[in-house]
């Protein structure tokens, strides 16, 4: 399949270039412009009593974990809105994919039961778990091939 153009079905459309990218947006926001709240949904009793007590390190983390989900959010809805080539839409959602297992990896110190208890989660936890199962569901049924539908040959992988 390499140099394929493909046809990417309705979900793939709806989840990587319009649903994902505005959950992203709204994690940045968040994380830059609410960070107070941000810390407190991630864990309540580690987050300062007000805005004035967060760290300025933490406030700087906050920031560029805002801007790297901004790059996320773009990356994913314009390269992919930019081509059919099945090989970039495999290479960026691959790279997205591995990226969900460190998001996921990054939440281990709040406790394993934090993976599946969903009844207990806020909501960062769907963000953060629920939504990031989603993400590398949907990544993970695409690049496996299903509901790929090959069109034709990429005209530059031809020439």
């Amino acid at each position: 399949m390499e140099g394929a153009t493909f046809s990417p079905n309705l979900p793939y459309v709806l989840f990587f270039l319009y649903i994902e990218p505005f959950s992203t947006i709204v994690g940045a926001y968040y994380a830059h412009l609410r960070p107070l709240e941000y810390l407190k949904l991630t864990h309540a009793s580690s987050a300062p009593a007000t805005s004035l007590g967060i760290p300025v390190g933490t406030q700087v983390v906050l920031s560029q974990l805002a801007n790297l989900y901004l790059l996320f959010a773009l990356n994913e809805a314009l390269v992919l809105r930019s081509t059919r080539s099945l090989k970039t839409w495999r290479t960026l959602l691959t790279g997205l994919l591995i990226a969900d297992f460190g998001h996921l990896y990054s939440i281990a110190s709040l406790g394993t039961g934090m993976f599946w208890k969903f009844w207990q989660w806020n909501a960062i936890d769907w963000g953060n778990i629920g939504f990031v199962y989603c993400g590398a569901l949907m990544r993970c049924l695409i690049l496996s091939g299903v509901g790929v539908r090959i069109i034709g040959k990429d005209k530059k992988a031809t020439t």
